[in-house]
């Protein structure tokens, strides 16, 4: 019997290589082809010592290499993660961001195409799917009280990085009704959980602690975030995979809004330490968007998905994972 083989890009970091870890404990006779450039926010030591898990230092614009591994291992699926996906860094140089998430994923839609073309020809992996990781942030930003994004909802990016995923989403469009292309977009809340990178927000939080350093909050802190625990967004993406409809987008969110300044309480709480002390008001970034918040209601209904992870749960072992991190490297950085 042949391996089922998924293919995932971008594996190496966050919300990927906690994919592939969940991915593979859940189907103990499949195996992953990971393809990742190594970029800012890719960690080696995220998949080390990974069974049945293959990584391939390779650029998705590299169009003759990544069209190398499709022929070579033919996969039933694909899982698009490869992102740019710091804002900050996108308002300083977003470029990086226009080239990876734009054309990266054009050129990475092409080969895909192409493949999907001689799957239909040989008859091999009729079922073939491309789920496309998106965003919340394209749809912009919500005031207090305003409904939450549906699959729907306009798109209004407002940060160099958003901006760029709307792109690659109405990309990912195109090829479905152009070339009738089987691709699913998901767009998720805001994850958290082990392996996340050290700029991103909780982590900078749980690492301050560590490190006995002021605890930076943009602003007057009120922004508000939806949060979703890490395996709770993958396993949502799992049963995409199994039952989503190709050419229709699926929004993924847990319900769990707090405010950044909410957070860093709760996370200062749960270490023990006083956050009247501890946090530190910093300059706001430009453009910041107050609120975030998603409308999980069609995942629910249509594939019987919900999260299982609750906030408090979810925190305690994140905040657990790090610890180890700090205690063993004497770091929380990915690099």
């Amino acid at each position: 019997m042949t391996t089922p083989i998924l293919f995932v890009t971008g594996g190496l970091g966050f919300i990927g290589s906690n994919f592939i870890h969940r991915y593979l404990q859940k189907n103990p006779t499949h195996q992953v082809i990971n393809i990742d450039n190594h970029g800012f926010a890719a960690n080696p030591k995220n998949l080390e010592g990974l069974d049945r898990c293959e990584t391939f230092n390779c650029d998705i614009l590299n169009q003759s290499s990544v069209m190398t591994i499709f022929s070579t291992f033919e996969p039933y699926a694909v899982v698009h993660f490869a992102a740019e996906s710091h804002v900050d860094r996108s308002i300083r140089s977003p470029n990086p961001f226009l080239i990876s998430n734009v054309l990266g994923t054009g050129a990475l839609l092409q080969v895909a195409n192409d493949y999907w073309s001689f799957c239909k020809d040989t008859k091999k992996h009729l079922g073939f799917v491309f789920i496309h990781i998106s965003t919340d942030e394209v749809y912009g930003s919500l005031k207090p009280g305003q409904n939450k994004f549906t699959e729907t909802s306009r798109y209004k990016p407002n940060s160099p990085y958003a901006a760029s995923k709307a792109g690659s989403d109405h990309i990912a469009r195109a090829y479905y009704h152009t070339y009738g292309f089987p691709i699913i977009t998901t767009h998720c809340s805001n994850n958290y959980g082990p392996r996340q990178h050290p700029e991103k927000f909780i982590p900078t939080v749980i690492r301050s602690v560590l490190e006995g350093k002021k605890i930076p909050v943009y602003g007057t802190g009120q922004n508000i975030r939806d949060w979703i625990f890490v395996d709770d967004h993958n396993d949502a993406i799992m049963e995409i995979i199994k039952l989503g409809i190709p050419g229709k987008v699926y929004n993924i969110g847990a319900n769990e809004e707090l405010s950044n300044y909410q957070l860093a309480c709760l996370i200062c709480r749960e270490m023990k330490v006083n956050p009247d002390t501890e946090i530190e008001f910093v300059k706001d970034r430009p453009g910041h968007d107050f609120r975030y918040a998603i409308d999980s209601h069609k995942i629910r209904t249509e594939l019987d998905w919900y999260p299982k992870i609750p906030f408090e749960q979810g925190i305690q072992t994140t905040i657990k994972w790090y610890k180890n991190e700090h205690t063993r490297n004497n770091t929380v950085s990915g690099k």
